[in-house]
């Protein structure tokens, strides 16, 4: 079983994620699921009438404009890196919790290093699929490499010179 870091600990993996070509007619009806957005754009009544948890993945390239309206029926929606120097997730990241207000977790997923982590909490991840070949218990103590940022974030709204103000 895969582990990953969500909410700053190393969890076993309960999602199960779908790839692009999954055959909907072996998939258990219990199950929690993170399906690839072409597959929910198809068959999403069907989706939605399972009984277990439900969740979306992008691939780079795929905007979150086109499920912006359908946010609330997703618990996961994860962003796929598939290569690290890609980082068009990074703005979807924010586009959720800033423009979308998405309260669901935003998981990174694919190419994802220890390096990019600080990062992409930053811009407003809380849990990261570390690539298999990783350690995530390296990969958590990434999110301890800064003690503050100057910059107002997802995850900080206000700058450093506003808290010191406050």
């Amino acid at each position: 079983m895969q582990r990953i870091i969500k909410n700053d600990q190393v969890v076993d993996e309960s999602w199960h994620l779908l790839p692009k070509d999954a055959d909907l007619a072996t998939l258990s009806n219990s199950d929690d699921v993170i399906v690839p957005l072409s597959l929910w754009l198809e068959h999403g009544h069907a989706l939605r009438a399972r009984d277990g948890g439900l969740g979306v993945w992008l691939d780079a390239g795929e905007e979150i404009e086109e499920i912006a309206e359908q946010l609330d029926r997703f618990q996961v929606i994860a962003l796929n890196f598939p290569v690290f120097t890609d980082g068009r997730h990074f703005s979807t990241a924010r586009l959720l919790r800033e423009r979308y207000g998405y309260k669901g977790e935003v998981r990174a997923i694919g190419d994802v290093l220890r390096d990019q982590l600080f990062f992409m909490k930053r811009c407003g991840f809380d849990a990261y699929a570390v690539r298999p070949d990783r350690d995530p218990y390296d990969a958590l103590q990434s999110l301890q490499d800064f003690s503050d940022s100057y910059q107002a974030a997802a995850d900080q709204p206000l700058p450093l010179f506003r808290r010191r103000n406050a």
